[in-house]
């Protein structure tokens, strides 16, 4: 675990799979994510991104979103928690990773692995903070400041690639 200005990242590794990128470029991604969305965060604010297998991700798209498949990045806003003290931080929620998607899709699409590791971790924390892509407008806002994040520390515009 380790603390960016406000933001405390907790990278939980899960399955055993090459290409896994370090806890420290993950943070990295997240803290970036936050950085570029324009969200305040209070001092102390938590995220967790966990890293998993197929079986697991296959599991929590079926029980939360009723989709018996797998998908490369799942988020979950944790919410706000009634009486807890300014002073705690809060919980911003949990990102899920399915490593294996990630690096099968990176090779298909013909993208660096760490790249595409870094789009989903982007986008997951841009979940976590409020943006959605379930209507046009929405899609549109949320992949240009995808877009924009990402090329800021040198990864291609994703979008642009499809």
């Amino acid at each position: 675990m380790t603390t960016y200005s406000s933001l405390v990242v907790d990278v939980q590794v899960a399955c055993k799979i090459p290409d896994i990128p370090s806890a420290k470029k993950i943070e990295y991604w997240v803290t970036t994510a936050v950085e570029g969305s324009g969200r305040c965060l209070t001092d102390g604010t938590e995220l967790s991104v966990k890293l998993v297998d197929i079986n697991e991700m296959r599991s929590l798209n079926h029980e939360y979103r009723n989709k018996d498949e797998v998908t490369n990045v799942l988020s979950f806003p944790a919410g706000e928690i009634a009486g807890l003290p300014v002073e705690a931080g809060q919980a911003l929620g949990d990102i899920v990773v399915c490593a294996p998607i990630v690096s099968d899709e990176a090779a298909r699409q013909g993208k660096a692995v760490g790249d595409h590791w870094a789009h989903m971790l982007v986008h997951g924390t841009l979940h976590l903070l409020g943006y959605d892509h379930e209507s046009d407008p929405e899609a549109v806002e949320m992949e240009g400041l995808e877009a924009r994040i990402l090329t800021s520390i040198g990864v291609p515009d994703p979008y642009a690639m499809s």
